[in-house]
């Protein structure tokens, strides 16, 4: 039988600049027509492990036998590997371009994937106008059509709609009877039905296997992943940036607003008006012109300036600075998630978001270190202050730009959604998060989110995206 061995495989996966993750005494097998499911918590090692599974991990002892040869793998890193190469040419890449490549037009699984997610209207729409739930289909059109014997897909749902992944579903079921998948999940509830087998992962190791488990055994296991939220209440704010405040009661308000590209609507007669201590949730299909609508809040989409948007009192394009408008706001996404390439620490992370930078270029006060530090302690991330942003892993990246985001008790409060790649007990660390915020009132929040289970208390006010079309 095809299959890929691991045999006392110790090695590393190498990250960003210097940062490596660990492998320890790696004892796995993987057989054509099994389906594996890794769990852990994040930063167990999991995205590691399937790193040397498909050869891209470095060994230092032991061995890797493989007679399969056709691989494919689908992760965060993926993501950005591929927007890394966009940047570096000056000339932007059309999507069809990107899916076409060493394809015929005439392949019926790769017709049926762009079919499946409506992907025919976006092939001559440039790769980095896509938004993260298009990305995502894009890296899954391209590792499910390109006829691999084994795919690794490490979080596919996330940023998906619910009816995107209701699809990709369907398809992992139609395509399990000739691929062989082997997944990193971090939401219970996306388990696919074929699942065939189990691992856990800690520290680099995979310390618990499990073949067609019964319920018993299955839940045992799922034990494992369990984590008492924290008790520790949210930090106080640093008392003189407090005092810079924004103290007027119209936070946002956009008349007729409007986006386009390439002649192609995204929406349009877009009326809304933020008020202070007024929380909404943001919701829409992939490409529905969510994250489009919050950079013309934030200035990060240059057509702010050709629409009648009033943002802290300032009218777009009437002299005011975009520090006028930032110091104001605080706002994680997974756009500047991949942005974040910077090789500061743990600790430098958060308090960066007193300055609204990549990076830390400023001399912080003593104030603002503590708070900081109480922020690290609150996700549970104290012990590893002094560790690179770079060498940490994607789930712990998220949690730190979480609360970069909400260091400095922004006036408004942007969530562009936040847990994509937590594991199970931060996301509920987020939420429970998120939800002291909105009681407390501290922020005012607006929050992007796909899942019914991730329904905030306190936000009571809805835009969706549909209804601008």
């Amino acid at each position: 039988m095809q299959s890929i061995t691991l045999e006392q495989f110790n090695g590393y996966l190498q990250g960003q600049g210097k940062s490596r993750y660990d492998i320890c005494n790696l004892d796995w097998q993987v057989n054509l027509g099994e389906h594996w499911l890794l769990l852990g918590a994040n930063g167990a090692g999991k995205s590691a492990l399937t790193a040397a599974l498909v050869g891209e991990a470095k060994c230092e002892s032991g061995k890797r036998i493989s007679s399969i040869n056709k691989l494919m793998l689908v992760s965060s890193d993926s993501h950005k590997q591929l927007l890394a190469q966009e940047l570096e040419h000056e000339k932007h890449t059309l999507v069809k371009d990107l899916i076409f490549t060493g394809h015929s037009n005439n392949d019926e699984l790769l017709a049926q994937l762009i079919e499946l997610f409506k992907f025919s209207s976006l092939l001559n729409r440039h790769f980095r106008d896509l938004s993260t739930g298009e990305t995502r289909k894009l890296l899954l059109i391209k590792a499910l059509s390109s006829h691999s014997e084994l795919a690794v897909l490490d979080e596919p749902f996330d940023g998906l709609d619910v009816q995107s992944c209701q699809q990709l579903n369907k398809i992992l079921i139609e395509l399990s009877h000739t691929i062989t998948f082997v997944f990193v999940l971090n939401r219970l509830d996306e388990i696919p039905s074929f699942i065939t087998h189990y691992g856990y992962v800690n520290q680099g190791c995979l310390l618990h296997t499990l073949a067609k488990p019964d319920s018993e055994q299955l839940s045992d296991l799922l034990k494992l992943l369990h984590l008492e939220h924290t008790s520790l209440d949210v930090p106080s704010p640093d008392t003189e940036q407090e005092q810079k405040a924004f103290t007027g009661n119209t936070l946002v308000k956009l008349s007729n607003a409007k986006v386009s590209y390439s002649d192609v609507s995204i929406f349009k007669n877009l009326n809304w008006t933020i008020k202070k201590h007024q929380h909404w949730q943001l919701s829409g299909a992939n490409g529905s012109g969510k994250t489009c609508l919050l950079n013309l809040i934030t200035g990060d989409n240059p057509q702010c300036y050709n629409n009648d948007i009033e943002v802290f009192g300032f009218k777009r394009g009437t002299g005011e600075s975009i520090w006028d408008i930032k110091q104001h706001i605080g706002f994680i996404s997974n756009a500047l998630h991949m942005d974040y390439r910077v090789s500061i620490s743990a600790l430098n992370t958060v308090v960066s978001g007193f300055y609204d930078s990549i990076g830390l270029y400023q001399k912080p006060s003593d104030a603002q270190i503590n708070i900081a530090k109480q922020w690290l302690a609150f996700i549970g991330l104290s012990d590893k202050q002094n560790t690179s942003f770079t060498q940490l892993s994607y789930g712990d990246q998220r949690m730190l730009l979480i609360v970069r985001a909400m260091v400095k008790h922004p006036t408004l409060l942007i969530l562009d959604e936040p847990c994509l790649g937590l594991d199970e007990a931060n996301r509920q660390r987020v939420l429970l998060l998120i939800e002291k915020i909105c009681a407390a009132n501290t922020s005012t929040v607006i929050y992007v989110n796909h899942h019914a289970a991730d329904k905030i208390k306190g936000i009571e006010n809805y835009l969706k995206m549909e209804d601008f079309h």
